[in-house]
């Protein structure tokens, strides 16, 4: 799967091996984006698809911290915080507990763009290409770029 969107947006799956790697760029500074990654009361208000309410059961978004969330759907995530490098990368695990034997090794990293901007690429490695295929047909990439537009609303507010 390789899709561009209207929002520049690009999810790639490498036919080679079990990856799936998302970039983006924002109209904002690697910092600000960072900062709503790790803040647990920005996060809520653009991860995952539009409609979607988002309830942390845990975010500590800290080398050696952990993570769990589920969506007022149902749906429940969870996962540790490897490493956290302020304003540069974030190192992760991300787990669906629909499917707790498919632990996939994100890592997020935030890059300085001319003009205040940042880009924003996400590299997760899943450990077989059928977990890593049940994710890209998950409907993910709508829960992608959707969020990464609320995140963008969310920018342009402060």
């Amino acid at each position: 799967m390789n899709a561009t969107t209207k929002n520049e947006a690009t999810i790639e799956a490498d036919p080679k091996v079990p990856t799936v790697k998302i970039v983006r760029e924002f109209d904002a500074t690697p910092d600000r984006v960072f900062n709503a990654w790790v803040d647990p009361e920005l996060i809520v208000q653009w991860l995952g698809p539009n409609g979607t309410e988002m309830n942390l059961d845990r975010w500590d978004a800290k080398t050696g911290g952990g993570w769990k969330y589920h969506e007022g759907g149902g749906e429940s995530f969870y996962g540790s915080f490897h490493e956290i490098r302020q304003n540069e990368r974030i190192v992760q695990t991300f787990t669906w507990a629909g499917y707790p034997d498919g632990v996939a090794l994100e890592t997020i990293t935030f890059e300085p763009l001319d003009g205040g901007r940042c880009r924003v690429t996400t590299l997760s490695v899943v450990d077989t290409f059928e977990g890593r295929d049940m994710i890209v047909s998950s409907g993910m990439e709508v829960g992608v770029i959707e969020g990464y537009q609320r995140l963008d609303a969310l920018l342009a507010q402060s």
